[in-house]
């Protein structure tokens, strides 16, 4: 749905976010309206400088005038900066409070839910879209009504001063506001184009950047050129055309308020030469002000308008995230204890979309200590069995129990806390070695990790590097090698000391060396402790207690590996002999 500039609905809950800091919120209302009361001050005492003072020859008069003239310059000068000042404030106050609250939305939300969100998308709405929102109190809302009354006090001032000159500058402004509205309408399509176009330009300079291994490895640096041209073409063409409309417009608000003055000083020329005694030169004077003064904002309400539109929008879209009931109902009140790790699948069912599901009623048993296996091809539901053990994604029916309470009665932080997950595909953080170990928990000292990492023997790998465990390992830690990281996730899930130990193919894709010392470590942090092991090699598991088999979200067999082994036409006699034989084809 697209915000309007003037939803009501939307902006009201946009303000609800300003009650926390209302006395500001007043105070920015109050400088406002002694902004437009000094604005329009000055041309009135500029009127009665000109036609009691200066027209009279009065210098102590005239002196006089003059300190409360700049006495009104000094308390405008003042009420801006605090109105401008606060208005940002709060502006930025505001958006402070938004992106913290939808932070701890995303927090909360399910694993699905990142399945399907696109993170570009959500790294906008949490940044860009969310500064947008200021902008309807800094460039938008405050100053759209600031400007409005200040046009109305002048006008007040106007009448007051000379009713027939105001009428002239009555019967002009109808055309202006007219031009003014084609303006934003024109401005508002555009600017639309523009954003669409800069949305393209990110999206393609983003994917080329992150994959520019592919674009030259493929020699494809001269057509990824030429796109890249194509597209900040557009976005170009698309900016010309707001620089053309502005060209048009303002030009033409010029003209018209030119005219207007020229009216004026023709009109009041006129007044004077004839001795009319209801226009004065202080009245010309104060005129030149104030058409300027009444002009220039009807202008600018244009861009003004175009900011709050484009507040409104991105609060639309972040509002619709945060309005996204999509989260894992934590409910559960018991506070998960040092497990012993007795683990109870029973008839689970579980798809990731509805009406196909991956998990087809599983049920398994795990025993306190042991070291479970869980081998199968691809896309047989392996991974989908640790997701749902650390609650990842809810299942469908069944239940899932540890110790014999089912995991939706534990609290979400306490049942995670027990379980540690080592990934094939490990995400370290650009920040230090050892902040990525700890995860900044504050519980675990540099003692606690330099003793652990002696334990499973990655010390040595750690103090190779620069600055040891202060080595910044830079975004998704591109500074080390896959082994390497692989290791320091084993490290990771060692120290947390959970319960329960599930390692997610994660001795894959890695080099000798690397694997040696990851079976070192492998054997350590599974000893005493519930483990599930899930290979893809399956030469790494074969000491495993139980092995269990997995084909197509159903568990075909389960036992060790002598007993699968000796099954003459078992699945894992076949997934074993085929790679037994292509290990020695290779």
């Amino acid at each position: 749905m697209k915000a309007k500039a003037f939803d009501t609905r939307l902006f009201k809950r946009v303000l609800k976010y300003a009650k926390p800091y209302r006395l500001r919120l007043n105070s920015v209302i109050l400088f406002a309206a002694s902004l437009s009361v000094f604005a329009a001050l000055r041309p009135y005492l500029l009127k009665e400088t000109v036609d009691k003072y200066i027209k009279t020859q009065d210098a102590h008069g005239l002196l006089f005038y003059i300190i409360i003239m700049a006495v009104v310059l000094l308390l405008e000068v003042v009420s801006n900066f605090y109105f401008v000042y606060w208005a940002n404030w709060l502006g930025q106050d505001i958006v402070k409070d938004i992106r913290i609250k939808l932070f701890k939305h995303l927090l909360s939300f399910k694993m699905k839910y990142y399945d399907n969100a696109p993170v570009g998308q959500l790294v906008t709405r949490s940044v860009s879209d969310i500064e947008s929102i200021a902008k309807i109190f800094s460039q938008g809302l405050f100053m759209i009504a600031s400007e409005l009354m200040k046009m109305v006090v002048i006008l007040i001032f106007m009448f007051y001063m000379n009713f027939k000159l105001t009428w002239i500058v009555i019967i002009a402004m109808p055309i202006l506001v007219f031009i003014t509205r084609i303006f934003q309408r024109r401005m508002q399509v555009a600017f639309e184009e523009v954003r669409n176009q800069v949305a393209n330009l990110n999206t393609f300079v983003q994917e080329r950047v992150t994959g520019m291994k592919i674009v030259q490895l493929f020699n494809r640096e001269d057509i990824e050129y030429e796109k890249f041209k194509a597209i900040n073409s557009k976005h170009n063409k698309a900016w010309i055309k707001t620089v053309l409309y502005n060209s048009i417009f303002f030009p033409i608000a010029d003209i018209i308020s030119s005219l207007t003055l020229g009216c004026i000083v023709w009109y009041g020329g006129i007044n004077i030469l004839n001795n009319d005694h209801v226009t004065t030169f202080g009245d010309l004077f104060s005129y030149t002000m104030f058409i300027t003064m009444l002009f220039n904002p009807l202008r600018q309400i244009a861009d003004k308008f175009n900011e709050m539109q484009m507040g409104m929008i991105a609060a639309n879209r972040v509002f619709d995230i945060l309005d996204t009931n999509d989260q894992i109902q934590d409910v559960g009140t018991k506070i998960a204890p040092l497990f012993k790790g007795n683990i109870q699948f029973s008839n689970v069912h579980f798809s990731y979309i509805p009406g196909e599901e991956v998990i087809k009623g599983i049920d398994l048993e795990v025993n306190s200590g042991q070291t479970i296996a869980i081998v199968g091809a691809t896309g047989a539901g392996k991974s989908t069995i640790i997701n749902l053990l650390n609650r990842f994604y809810e299942i469908d029916h069944g239940t899932i129990s540890i110790d014999g309470v089912s995991i939706n009665d534990y609290t979400l932080s306490s049942l995670r806390q027990q379980i540690a997950v080592v990934l094939q595909d490990v995400f370290l953080f650009a920040d230090s070695i050892f902040n990525n170990i700890t995860l900044n928990n504050p519980n675990i000292s540099r003692a606690t990790v330099v003793e652990a990492a002696k334990t499973i023997g990655v010390y040595d790998f750690i103090m190779s590097l620069p600055n040891g465990f202060d080595y910044d390992v830079k975004e998704r830690g591109a500074m080390l090698s896959s082994g390497q990281r692989q290791l320091i996730a084993f490290l990771r899930a060692f120290v947390s000391n959970p319960s329960i130990l599930i390692l997610d193919e994660a001795t894959s894709s890695i080099d000798t060396y690397s694997e040696e010392l990851i079976q070192r470590a492998t054997e350590t942090i599974t000893k005493n402790r519930t483990s599930i092991v899930i290979a893809h090699r399956l030469a790494t598991i074969i000491n495993a207690d139980v092995i269990v088999v997995m084909e197509k979200g159903k568990i075909v067999e389960q036992g060790s590996h002598a007993t699968l082994i000796s099954k003459t036409n078992g699945f894992y006699k076949k997934l074993y002999d085929s790679q037994l034989l292509f290990n020695k084809e290779v």
